[in-house]
């Protein structure tokens, strides 16, 4: 069961005008229509995004070293806020969970590279029981948070009196490649922001389910992992000597469309259900193309994305992060028991992630 969510945001707040003044300024003398292009900025109903360093810094192009020990120290700081605020969240609980009360943490980030990992540095800082569990996912990018919530399920399913602690960091405005012109980075440059969250799993077994104060809980039912085979290029990085290259196929929202459709079908069929079953559709906003296609392809009207846009028009695309704040708000703002969600999530291989949820009655 889902039983706390906790959230943290990079310190500088930048409007989605002064984003694109950055862009015409970073890429303006390499696009010969580069006033052509800027209206993406306003295409993707973006106001604000988060970022973990002041515009300035983006500018002074700083190395790859520079950038990835930025993204240690920062993860390392804006995890352990995220967690403190899971697990001792007055929405969520009644009382808070310590520390050594958590059996494993699994961590999910696609922007930096750390070994020993991110949740080895958080146990230096956090008072965790030093037999706490480790488990370390790199590379599912924007399908990370549902997918990290999955192996929580997978783990607490084995394991059904323990508790889990699923951290999603992603600082992708460390990953900004100075001297590549390619629309892809114009593209990421309008969309991708930084954020973090922690979410809180338990199994239907164990004793912190005591401390929910919400009056229904999120059951994850089913989960439902699919690989697209040969679709490397649809999404991801590419390694240089400065760093990772975001790779952003324009392809992605027609793929929604015909590739997808047949997949959450298929595994809602499996459970006796179809799309107009879902009374929850907890979506990974990617951009508002790819939310547009989840409507068609699934035949939904747009109020089931109205959460999914407005976290994307507040906080821009966070990666794995961006689907834990939209599954946050639909828990602050009340979920009846019986009822049931699909959240769904794309990510790099190409790849979706699903999870069917439903709503038992909590505290």
């Amino acid at each position: 069961m889902i039983i706390s969510i906790g959230k943290h945001l990079p310190p500088y707040c930048l409007q989605q005008s002064d984003a694109a003044a950055f862009a015409k300024q970073q890429f303006g003398n390499h696009f010969r229509d580069i006033d052509r292009l800027l209206p993406v900025f306003n295409s993707a109903e973006i106001d604000t995004r988060y970022f973990a360093m002041p515009m300035e810094w983006y500018s002074s192009r700083p190395t790859f070293e520079e950038k990835n020990e930025r993204y240690i120290a920062l993860s390392v700081e804006y995890a352990t806020e995220a967690i403190r605020n899971c697990l001792k969240n007055p929405f969520y609980l009644e009382n808070n969970v310590e520390y050594k009360e958590i059996d494993a943490i699994i961590f999910v980030s696609t922007t930096g590279i750390s070994t020993p990992s991110i949740d080895a540095r958080i146990m230096n800082v956090l008072p965790f029981s030093p037999h706490t569990k480790r488990i370390p996912i790199w590379g599912l990018g924007c399908a990370g948070g549902a997918s990290g919530l999955s192996r929580a399920n997978d783990y607490c399913l084995a394991h059904p009196t323990e508790a889990v602690i699923v951290v999603n960091v992603e600082l992708c405005s460390l990953t900004f490649q100075h001297g590549d012109y390619t629309k892809s980075n114009l593209i990421g440059t309008a969309l991708f922001a930084d954020g973090v969250s922690c979410v809180l799993v338990t199994g239907e077994g164990s004793e912190l389910l005591n401390r929910s104060r919400m009056g229904s809980l999120p059951v994850i039912v089913s989960t439902h992992s699919t690989l697209m085979k040969n679709s490397e290029d649809v999404m991801g990085w590419e390694v240089s000597n400065e760093g990772l290259h975001v790779v952003f196929s324009k392809s992605i929202p027609s793929i929604v469309s015909t590739w997808l459709e047949p997949t959450v079908k298929e595994f809602l069929s499996s459970h006796q259900k179809s799309p107009e079953h879902i009374d929850y559709f907890i979506a990974h906003p990617g951009g508002t193309k790819v939310l547009t296609a989840y409507e068609h392809a699934l035949g939904l009207n747009r109020e089931k994305t109205a959460i999914s846009r407005d976290v994307l028009r507040r906080y821009g695309n966070m990666s794995s992060v961006t689907i834990i704040y939209v599954l946050d708000e639909f828990l602050r703002n009340g979920c009846k028991v019986g009822q049931t969600g699909l959240m769904a999530a794309l990510g790099p291989g190409f790849c979706s992630e699903l999870l069917l949820l439903e709503w038992k009655k909590g505290a």
